[in-house]
């Protein structure tokens, strides 16, 4: 019997969407206000939800401790108060859309934990937007 356990967790952080290959036009044209050069902030949430069998012997598909301490070490003090253009390695060639942003996130906990847990990241950058990934 499978069971998802979720946790909640939160950042903020700025960032600026633009490709420099490029023209100054192009990344307005496309990426509008959020092509700001001195970047814009979002207070992101995000919601990790680990799906398992129940160990038989704990009772738990995860031990929530272990997701917090994954969560907090992975993206938490990676991404929280940073720009994430400039800050954070992943997004050095990487333009920070949602949609990367919660593939980044979903790579870097997933790589800690044991191999037969599901995982699935919600991301919400607003209130209203939100994405999804499942790997």
């Amino acid at each position: 019997m499978k069971v998802t356990v979720s946790r909640r967790a939160h950042f903020n952080a700025a960032h600026r969407l633009y490709r420099k290959d490029w023209s100054n036009e192009k990344n307005d044209s496309i990426f509008g206000k959020c092509n700001n050069p001195n970047f814009h902030g979002h207070n992101y949430e995000l919601i990790a939800s680990v799906t398992g069998e129940i160990d038989e012997e704990t009772g738990f598909v995860i031990d929530m401790k272990i997701l917090k301490d994954i969560i907090k070490n992975e993206v938490e003090d990676a991404f929280d108060h940073k720009n994430l253009n400039l800050d954070v390695p992943e997004f050095q060639d990487l333009n920070p859309t949602a949609e990367n942003i919660v593939v980044v996130i979903h790579k870097k906990i997933k790589a800690k934990l044991e191999p037969h847990l599901d995982l699935e990241i919600i991301l919400y950058e607003t209130p209203r937007n939100f994405v999804s990934y499942s790997g």
